[in-house]
């Protein structure tokens, strides 16, 4: 049986764990703000506030710039719903553009969607493949007289808002850097992520001036925590018990507890990442004698992958022949995936008048699109009776 995605946890994760559960201190504290030391060594980032999902981490953005009823944010139709599903909590419409042939939107099809009511785009780095952000950059910049500022904070920037929805993407690089991208990038830690908290994320301020991100993350970081004056280790001092509610916050703070899983992995992630690139390379080397075989993106001239997802696509097959070959593969004893349901094929979105028609290539890669294993405990041996099970799967459906 090869799983699809099981955390990484070793011995340096558990003795981790294990001094949080000792100290007598597993709620946000001190593995809280390691975690967001260690975050921004390793980006280079201005500043870091950890959360306790993606999804509070977007709605807690695009609350703080002031996003809300009558508000648009652009998001691609091809993505895990909760892009989308902040969008409507911050009280805001998703509207949905096509991907392309890389599974990432094009700045094109987000230069086509802007209206007046747009006050930030959310495009997606799926399966840790990074958009292009400048090309982005540059539509916003040259639309930035549709841009109706609501307050103080919007008038600052004078465009729409990027936010990276980079859940997927922790170690990929973009123009050599990681996190050179957008105003603001969020990241998820979730348990299948390639760094995990179990649940978690973490907010990166990349804003432009006269933003000062670096005295930003004292203000987020009560805003995350019910908007109070003082978190509560600083409560715990002597004589340190008074604090005040400053402003209506959210309750979105990472406990240490989850913290000192994510504390462990990072101190040896560029290992972890080394190791999905090498079952990245190899599923390729594999596949490449199979001409149905249609290889997720590794790199180009200004992006890397972070290899968090392996997307694979079959050529040829209908979404009902995909299904087929999930089964097959499945009852060989190897776990696969789909990434993802287009958002407009959900319950929720097409209540809402959301309609898959509406984005052709999203649906057309999503139909015969295969997720793999891809982790860093995952062998070479493995790999290829992954490879093996896949083709002999295709072979029965097809041929």
């Amino acid at each position: 049986m090869i799983p699809f995605s099981p955390p990484y946890i070793d011995s340096s994760v558990e003795q981790e764990v294990l001094e949080s559960l000792r100290s007598g201190w597993i709620t946000s504290g001190p593995k809280v703000r390691a975690l967001e030391d260690e975050v921004e060594a390793y980006t280079g980032a201005q500043a870091c506030v950890c959360v306790n999902s993606w999804t509070s981490g977007a709605i807690m953005m695009l609350k703080w710039f002031g996003i809300g009823e009558g508000d648009e944010v652009i998001v691609p139709a091809y993505t895990y719903s909760a892009t989308a599903l902040a969008v409507l909590h911050a009280g805001a419409i998703p509207v949905m553009v096509d991907i392309g042939d890389d599974f990432v939107v094009n700045a094109e099809s987000i230069s086509k969607a802007i209206t007046s009511k747009t006050k930030a785009v959310i495009p997606v780095d799926i399966g840790g493949w990074p958009v292009d952000y400048d090309a982005i950059l540059k539509v916003l910049k040259e639309k930035k007289h549709l841009f109706e500022a609501k307050n103080n904070r919007q008038n600052q920037l004078g465009r729409v808002l990027l936010i990276s929805d980079a859940a997927h993407s922790f170690g990929a690089t973009y123009k050599e850097k990681y996190c050179n991208s957008a105003d603001i990038i969020i990241y998820s830690f979730h348990a299948v992520k390639n760094l995990s908290t179990a649940e978690g994320g973490a907010i990166i301020l990349n804003l432009p001036q006269p933003f000062d991100n670096a005295s930003l993350k004292p203000e987020l970081k009560r805003y995350a925590l019910n908007g109070q004056s003082k978190d509560a280790l600083s409560k715990t001092q002597a004589g340190n018990w008074r604090y005040d509610i400053l402003e209506l916050g959210f309750k979105y703070n990472m406990p240490d507890i989850c913290a000192a899983i994510g504390l462990a992995q990072i101190r040896i992630y560029p290992q972890l990442l080394q190791e999905r690139v090498r079952i990245f390379k190899k599923y390729y080397e594999l596949f490449s004698k199979y001409e149905w075989a249609t290889f997720p993106p590794e790199s180009d001239s200004t992006r890397t992958t972070s290899a968090h997802l392996y997307m694979l696509r079959i050529k040829g097959i209908t979404e009902d022949e995909r299904e087929q070959m999930i089964q097959c593969i499945s009852e060989q004893g190897v776990s696969v995936n789909v990434h993802f349901i287009p958002m407009p094929m959900m319950t929720l979105f097409k209540n809402l008048g959301y309609t898959i028609e509406d984005y052709p290539n999203t649906y057309k890669q999503y139909a015969c699109e295969i997720s793999l294993p891809i982790y860093p405990q995952l062998t070479d041996k493995q790999v290829a009776i992954v490879v093996q099970t896949v083709a002999e799967s295709y072979k029965k459906v097809k041929e």
